[in-house]
């Protein structure tokens, strides 16, 4: 079976894939790839199911294949090169074997390297994917050599256009402690812009803003609940704190509004210092799209990747002449 040799691994990338489901009352939040559907692409792009791959914050990464290989590459972008030649992104390519695939360290957000057959690692509680705050698995680090499954497939040099209006407003649906906020406060959380704070990780993100803190009266007193990934709580001082996929399964402060489940990916990757706002929808309009149904879109729009024949490595692999005769036939 093929493996691939980290050569270069900075610090905070993790296998992930969708997570662990059905924990959370014994504890365990879902966890899995910050952006699920960066995952649901690379799989459409593989043209194969969702698979472990790695994720990488900011930091950059090299790894030798030692065999042939297929991967892809989607989240936020990043420089990433083979051998020198630079690839499109949320595309997929093939990585003969002894060679280097690079990616450089990004600005913010998440990359993720996805492979034709996925990552073999452990399995534990049903899930490959690291949940470094419960203490499962651990971060990647140089000289690890990774097990890829089985690659039944043969799909490469796709490409498909990510489907994101970065300057839509976050969709939020009311929570459990909606109600128990003002609602001159409602209206100004949805007039206001926020910025997403250099404070932040898998398990949430700060979000700061002009203007006067949030609260409701009470809200100290309030009893410890369960919490899931994409509320938004109004912490101590005020700051609303989107809790990400490793966030805690419980707590105590009030939550002002529960993220959309197809906008949770889009919020954990802004960037430190970008700005997003918030608006309220009725629940009868806050339809939610499965991640088969995502998945099934993805394949529609996948298409081959144009290339000109000066970047193209093995072009005489191709079979780029049919239907050559002798020209004695009629």
């Amino acid at each position: 079976m093929t493996t691939v040799t980290l050569t270069r691994a900075g610090p905070g990338i993790t296998v992930q894939d969708l997570g662990r489901r059905g924990y959370i009352s014994q504890g365990l939040s879902r966890g899995g790839a910050a952006d699920r559907t960066a995952l649901l692409a690379a799989a459409a792009l593989l043209r194969q199911e969702v698979t472990a791959a790695l994720e990488l914050p900011p930091s950059p990464l090299a790894l030798r294949a030692n065999g042939p290989l297929r991967f892809a590459l989607t989240g936020s972008e990043r420089a990433a090169q083979v051998e020198g030649n630079r690839l499109a992104w949320n595309g997929s390519h093939r990585l003969a074997e002894g060679e280097t695939l690079t990616l450089a360290a990004g600005t913010g957000g998440y990359a993720y390297v996805s492979f034709g057959g996925g990552l073999a690692t452990p399995i534990r509680l049903g899930s490959r994917a690291a949940h470094l705050a419960a203490g499962i698995g651990a971060p990647v680090e140089t000289g690890d050599e990774l097990l890829l499954g089985p690659d039944g497939g043969d799909a490469a040099d796709l490409v498909l256009e990510a489907e994101r209006t970065a300057s839509a407003a976050l969709r939020l649906l009311p929570s459990a402690h909606t109600a128990l906020f003002p609602e001159d406060q409602i209206a100004r959380l949805q007039e206001t812009t926020f910025t997403r704070d250099p404070r932040g990780n898998r398990q949430g993100i700060r979000l700061t803003q002009d203007g006067a803190p949030f609260g409701t009266e009470g809200q100290l007193s309030l009893l410890s609940e369960i919490a899931r990934p994409g509320d938004i709580q109004i912490t101590g001082d005020g700051s609303p704190m989107l809790l990400g996929p490793e966030c805690q399964t419980t707590g105590g402060y009030p939550r002002i509004g529960c993220l959309h489940p197809d906008d949770l990916p889009r919020a954990m990757q802004t960037p430190p210092g970008a700005t997003l706002r918030l608006s309220f929808v009725p629940l009868d309009e806050a339809t939610w799209q499965g991640e088969d149904d995502i998945l099934r879109d993805m394949r529609a729009r996948t298409a081959p990747r144009i290339r000109d024949p000066h970047d193209i490595r093995d072009l005489g692999a191709y079979q780029l002449i049919s239907g050559v005769t002798t020209g004695e036939t009629a």
